[in-house]
């Protein structure tokens, strides 16, 4: 740990009274060591949901480590907070979606784990866990946790994993493990909310390791091969693709095969209760970004945030670096709100365009994905170029290397945005009322020629479900002769 540059103290009087005194927004992240990265990079990525809890996980990352810390306020009557950060090997990723996921952790030996009593050592290089000292005994105290300080589980005891736990949360960290590992089939089930205990939990006694889930998945694994940063795109737009409980596929999809449910999350039908899935890409998404940390290149350059506004699926990331002194114009604070409309505001363009998409999803989300496609291979190609002039501008001056930087990241979204309006407009009039028109090359001699014009209706299984819900409602007669 002696690289990374963050203040446990100063982090924590942060989180602490924004964990106390207010409801903390959640979110979907994923963590890549710079040994499981296709360029020795560390990333690092954050989805920015409608979700409300008051604890919350957190990715720390520099540019050679990565970590996961978790923490809970004390609750009422009580100053602090309790919390435990670990260091994810080198070589592995991780993953984290509102359910904690540290269980147990090394007691603090002087070596490789610490609480807050031994941060003098914070920055010793054979550090890899850092916890609150009184985390296991506030749990004794309160009458939360009855067991041996080293089977303390900090998830099971602080945050028990439910069935809306796995099925909501944990799914989407197996989403990102599936995706880059074999052999997560024998963590399918606990994906899906079956939670396995050895004894069942009674409420209001202390939680025993008994008690603990004994299915979970791990806290990190070893990928199949390396990560690369348009790896960690896919990861935040996933839907469920590929398994059993694909969105586009179930009843609630529609005839456009739609990967989305509109909320609440959860729904009752005489007496029962029933849900909707909660994918990694969702609608409700304000912003998401992947952070990437380079340690060959100096810091004001090998810094990006690959940033992107609305739901991934329809997002488009474009690389800010971290140096950049200020925000691009369609993207910067001010310009526009959730009830006041700007025209100038990337916010409403992609809204515009992923809400229409929505509602032909099959059809009109594929000339979104070209279009996003398009836009982010071309910012990936070309990094090395733009890292190149600002090392060069970086010897003869940081601040000239900023002021390039900062250009570069106004120009990715000023090309994005002025793409995503004309692509909004090209969507408007290529599916307006239900039609999928393309156009034509004028004939010589012409002044104008008429669009190519389909009429696709529904699928077959649509209509198939019309016939059988409604009988002969809507069968075409024969004339009488």
């Amino acid at each position: 740990m002696n690289k990374v540059t963050f203040n446990f103290a100063a982090l924590l009087l942060t989180v602490v009274s924004l964990v106390i005194t207010h409801q903390v927004s959640a979110c979907t992240n994923y963590l890549v060591t710079k040994g499981a990265s296709k360029d020795g990079s560390t990333m690092i990525s954050y989805a920015a949901d409608a979700h409300v809890l008051y604890g919350e996980s957190f990715s720390i990352a520099d540019k050679d480590e990565v970590w996961i810390m978790e923490l809970i306020g004390k609750g009422e009557g009580e100053k602090g907070a309790v919390w435990v950060a670990r260091r994810i090997p080198d070589g592995y990723v991780s993953g984290h979606a509102n359910q904690a996921r540290i269980t147990t952790f090394p007691l603090k030996n002087g070596t490789n784990s610490i609480s807050t009593s031994e941060l003098d050592k914070i920055n010793d290089a054979d550090i890899e866990c850092v916890y609150a000292e009184d985390v296991i005994s506030f749990a004794k105290q309160k009458g939360l946790y009855e067991g041996e300080d080293k089977e303390f589980s900090f998830s099971d005891v602080y945050a028990p994993v439910d069935f809306g736990g796995a099925r909501f949360c944990e799914m989407r960290v197996w989403t990102m493990f599936n995706r880059v590992a074999g052999g997560m089939d024998k963590h399918w089930d606990y994906a899906k909310g079956q939670v396995q205990r050895p004894k069942a939990y009674v409420e209001g006694q202390p939680v025993t390791p008994e008690h603990y889930a004994s299915n979970r998945m791990p806290l990190w694994i070893k990928p199949d091969n390396k990560v690369d940063v348009q790896d960690m795109f896919a990861f935040m737009r996933d839907h469920l693709e590929g398994t059993e409980l694909d969105m586009s596929k179930d009843a609630g999809a529609g005839a456009f095969a739609a990967p989305y449910r509109w909320r609440p999350l959860t729904w009752e039908v005489e007496g029962v209760k029933y849900c909707n899935e909660r994918a990694t890409a969702t609608q409700q998404t304000g912003f998401s970004f992947v952070s990437q940390c380079r340690n060959w290149l100096p810091d004001p350059v090998g810094g990006i945030h690959w940033w992107g506004v609305d739901d991934a699926s329809g997002s488009v990331y474009m690389p800010f670096y971290c140096s950049l002194t200020e925000p691009p114009a369609n993207f910067a604070q001010g310009n526009g709100s959730m009830m006041e409309w700007s025209d100038t505001a990337g916010f409403w363009v992609f809204n515009q365009v992923q809400n229409l998409a929505y509602t032909r999803y099959k059809d009109i989300h594929p000339d979104v994905e070209a279009a996003q496609q398009e836009l982010e291979q071309a910012f990936v190609a070309g990094v090395a170029a733009t890292d190149e002039k600002a090392k060069e501008l970086f010897g003869q001056s940081e601040s000239k290397a900023v002021e390039f930087l900062t250009e570069q990241s106004k120009d990715a979204a000023e090309k994005t945005f002025k793409r995503w309006k004309s692509l909004y407009a090209q969507l408007f009039m290529k599916f307006m009322d239900g039609n999928i028109k393309t156009k034509q090359e004028l004939p010589e001699g012409h002044k104008f020629v008429n669009p190519a014009v389909k009429q696709p209706g529904y699928n077959e299984e649509k209509y198939k479900q019309i016939v059988n819900e409604t009988g002969e409602q809507f069968k075409v007669l024969e004339d009488s002769k």
